[in-house]
């Protein structure tokens, strides 16, 4: 079923989707690294694909910035598509000092400054939390490919420009890793669907140093994270197809 921001035909998306905030990094992802890719939908700019990887259906589809942006997509994904397992792929802000520049996060759990989680009307707070299996496997692919990794809380905010300097820092205190702006919306959807759900993060910058990932840093420790995103979508969670 088409919707107001997603034109793929019904059984045009797998039933896991990698889901980079960035457009062209679908289209990046789609070309590099999947075979026999279609391009299913290019409404607003916001490309998704569907393609082979090692043989296994996967799709790759852009959700934009933000938490409201994310929630629309993965919403239609799940809902509308299909859609059984979404992997976040994406960049953020390292805030705990225990995490560098170029290091990947795997959010474990969710902390936020946004009231996406009031349209359910629970009687309390909300813990949005990843998918224990996609979090177990993708740990494990990590440790085997033996990058540098953190397993943790991250903080998924609203807020790219803070009024007041250091509110992010303050979040380290608690023991949050990473700063970013997507994955509140993808758990708390997820959970709602009865679905599953993980970020998987690369820091490019850090609120405790000036350096930031450079254009070539950035695409080689993407492409780190892509790989592992991949591979996960390639085992368990890749075999009921489109």
């Amino acid at each position: 079923m088409k919707t107001f921001h997603n034109e793929a035909e019904p059984g045009q998306i797998a039933k896991t989707v990698l889901m980079p905030g960035d457009p062209l990094r679908a289209k990046y992802i789609a070309e590099t690294y999947l075979n026999d890719v279609v391009c299913y939908n290019h409404v607003r700019g916001m490309y998704g694909y569907t393609g082979t990887y090692h043989g296994k259906p996967v799709s790759v589809q852009g959700s934009g910035m933000g938490i409201p942006s994310m929630g629309i997509y993965a919403y239609e994904l799940f809902n509308h598509y299909g859609a059984e397992n979404l992997i976040r792929i994406g960049t953020a802000g390292a805030i705990h000092t225990n995490v560098a520049v170029g290091d990947i996060v795997f959010a474990m759990g969710c902390c936020t400054n946004s009231d996406f989680a009031a349209q359910y009307h629970l009687p309390g707070t909300f813990a949005p939390m990843a998918d224990y299996s996609l979090l177990e496997n993708g740990v494990h692919i990590a440790r085997k490919s033996g990058v540098r990794f953190h397993v943790g809380s991250v903080f998924s905010s609203d807020v790219f420009y803070e009024d007041q300097t250091g509110e992010k820092a303050v979040w380290s205190k608690m023991g949050v890793l990473i700063q970013e702006m997507e994955t509140l919306s993808l758990y708390c959807t997820a959970a709602r669907a009865g679905k599953r759900a993980l970020s998987i993060l690369t820091a490019g910058s850090s609120i405790h140093t000036n350096t930031a990932l450079t254009n070539e840093q950035r695409e080689q420790s993407l492409d780190l994270m892509i790989r592992c995103a991949l591979e996960l979508a390639e085992g368990e969670y890749g075999h009921d197809g489109v």
